[in-house]
């Protein structure tokens, strides 16, 4: 091999380098400032989000903390550029008994709020949040058709969303006041008796506003629970083509 066939092969390879660090470069910054992409591994938030569903964060919507870094470094604390949740939001943040963890719930309470489940009702700062019941949910256990009683919530922002009752009288349908700290939140699932979530002090508990990540946007891409995103050649049959682009 000549010099110059040298010289041109390593010139090839250091170009490809700086192609991938420029690439690593725009991918990380875009993930940090834009928009974080996320999965979903359980049913707490059904049918709002199921297993399968992938989904874009936005990073800037309440503004950064260090959570917004990958990896966390504790090189700052409280948030740049912030901007409160709206009550309704369905929010990813860091677990605040583990902060290598990520959890997507909705925000139910805001500071200084006081929350309470009675009989399954949902009950802010002493008034219940009007439930309306609504077609079953239907899934398949095995073929077997399984329904699941659902309702709508209407919460006093006017936001909207459904959720599911799998147990009647189920252990968190009936809790204590919750009083929700200056700084912090209130999260619960959609899925309310198959959600760890704030009424569960010792396991999530009240959410510091530092912890929150981003506000959930768009499912982009949806495979059935069990299947595998990357294995395209099965995509015609374990895509949910219809959740694609819904918006949250």
């Amino acid at each position: 091999m000549s010099v110059t066939t040298e010289k041109k092969s390593e010139g090839g390879i250091l170009e490809t380098l700086r192609v991938v660090a420029h690439a690593l470069i725009i991918a990380v910054i875009i993930r940090t400032i834009l928009f974080q992409p996320f999965s979903i591994p359980s049913g707490s938030m059904k049918d709002t989000l199921l297993v399968g569903d992938f989904l874009f964060v936005s990073k800037y919507s309440y503004g950064y903390s260090r959570f917004s870094i990958p990896f966390s470094p504790p090189i700052f604390s409280g948030r740049i550029w912030g901007a409160e949740p709206t009550r309704g939001d369905v929010v990813v943040f860091k677990l605040p008994t583990d902060n290598s963890t990520d959890y997507i719930k909705r925000v139910i309470g805001l500071p200084g709020d006081k929350i309470q489940m009675l009989d399954g009702v949902l009950h802010i700062n002493g008034k219940a949040v009007p439930k309306e019941r609504i077609d079953d949910y239907v899934e398949y256990d095995a073929g077997r058709p399984i329904r699941v009683p659902r309702y709508k919530e209407t919460l006093p922002n006017g936001v909207v969303y459904e959720t599911l009752d799998l147990v009647e009288n189920g252990f968190y349908d009936n809790t204590p006041v919750y009083e929700v700290p200056e700084g912090h939140y209130f999260m619960m699932g959609d899925n309310r008796d198959n959600s760890t979530d704030s009424r569960v002090l010792s396991a999530v508990g009240y959410v510091p506003y530092e912890n929150l990540v981003g506000k959930a946007q768009v499912i982009f891409f949806s495979v059935e629970e069990g299947q595998h995103a990357w294995a395209f050649w099965n995509w015609p049959w374990t895509v949910r083509w219809s959740r694609i682009f819904n918006t949250l």
